[in-house]
């Protein structure tokens, strides 16, 4: 579990540099949803929650695209 909250973490450094508002907002939903669940005790339950947050991780890796602009009317 620790180590998918820390690799949760990572991607959204990653995936959102630079992006003050968007790092702060994953930042407090990926610990509200592990404090949500923190007190899960059923195996079964525990194990669907981490693959729910595996394929976010995926989608944030591979799905997430972040626009830069460069000049006035181009990104």
């Amino acid at each position: 579990v620790l180590k998918l909250f820390k690799l949760l973490h990572r991607t959204r450094q990653e995936v959102f540099r630079n992006d003050t508002k968007a790092l702060e907002a994953a930042r407090q939903k990926i610990n509200e949803e592990f404090r949500n669940n923190r007190d899960e005790t059923s195996e079964e339950k525990i194990n669907e929650l981490l693959k729910i947050g595996s394929d976010v991780e995926v989608i944030l890796r591979t799905s997430v695209i972040q626009a830069v602009h460069t000049d006035a009317d181009k990104i």
